[in-house]
């Protein structure tokens, strides 16, 4: 597949735009331990401000949504159940709060070293599509922090490039979204089809 290192300009739409052109993407992170890619295989979009009672700024801004609002291109990371950290990346102008949360993907790049990550101390067998398949194990897998929250995907430690040809894709209703904003209402989510790293699809309960 052809990949290009695109303009921030590509993520000044809404999310819902931006999505499809997001899959096939590959997402580079170096750390000092070294780097891992991933090809995005799934993610979900979201957008704020009274418009998606699944956003975390669908009442608007917060100190904790702030980098929703921000600059396109760039990361937002927040903490979730206590225990995990999930990775978005800031679509649309700043000021209008749009992301799209990186749900699944393939390591193709640092593979070992994902491994050793989501293994842990434990050192169970991981099979390699399962490496980065849900939002908080591709985090662990690519090695991306909390505290790089805001940082700019179009500068170091991060590279990012996008498919010169978009892929076909699906969408249906967001996973593990309570309320309306799991509901059919909002298809939102975006994977390619038969992509064996793309995360099991999970009602929750309590959505509409």
């Amino acid at each position: 597949m052809t990949l290009y290192r695109p303009g921030r300009d590509v993520f000044l739409t809404s999310a819902l735009e931006v999505a499809p052109k997001l899959l096939g993407a590959v997402l580079r992170h170096e750390t000092a331990e070294g780097a891992v890619a991933v090809r995005i295989t799934e993610v979900e979009a979201y957008i704020g401000d009274g418009v998606d009672p699944g956003s975390h700024s669908f009442r608007g801004r917060t100190k904790r949504n702030a980098v929703m609002y921000g600059g396109p291109g760039h990361l937002y990371t927040y903490f979730t159940y206590g225990m995990h950290v999930c990775a978005n990346v800031v679509c649309s102008p700043e000021g209008v709060s749009s992301a799209l949360l990186l749900r699944a993907g393939e390591v193709v790049e640092g593979v070992d070293l994902a491994t050793r990550r989501r293994s842990g101390p434990s050192g169970r067998a991981i099979p390699e599509r399962d490496l980065a398949r849900g939002p908080a194990r591709l985090v662990v897998a690519t090695g991306i922090l909390l505290s790089e929250n805001g940082s700019d995907l179009f500068a170091p430690p991060f590279d990012l490039h996008l498919p010169a040809v978009q892929p076909p894709y699906e969408t249906g209703p967001r996973t593990g979204v309570s309320g309306a904003g799991g509901s059919l209402t909002f298809p939102w989510r975006f994977w390619i089809p038969g992509d064996p790293t793309v995360s099991p699809y999970k009602r929750h309960p309590k959505s509409h």
